[in-house]
């Protein structure tokens, strides 16, 4: 059994420092579910008290853009307004 079947899944951790401030990509932790993924999170990103809120996303829910693409991806549309 490879590495990859015996590890839990990959969670994407974001804090926010302060109300109303924005959530930042602190890191990753690996966790059954995304009860075990958010204390994990706190265990990891946020014991000495730097955040105020987490976020945990699973990393196989992120849709990304490719960097190959970003000419084209990003250019202006001419039928933009």
């Amino acid at each position: 059994m490879g590495k990859e079947e015996t590890q839990s899944p990959l969670w994407e951790v974001f804090t926010q420092k302060r109300s109303g401030a924005p959530f930042e990509h602190a890191g990753s932790v690996h966790a059954p579910d995304k009860e075990m993924a958010l204390q994990n999170a706190r265990d990891v990103y946020t014991r000495r008290g730097e955040g105020t809120c987490i976020w945990v996303v699973s990393s196989k829910d992120i849709v990304s853009s490719s960097p190959e693409d970003m000419a084209s991806f990003f250019e202006p549309a001419n039928d933009k307004i």
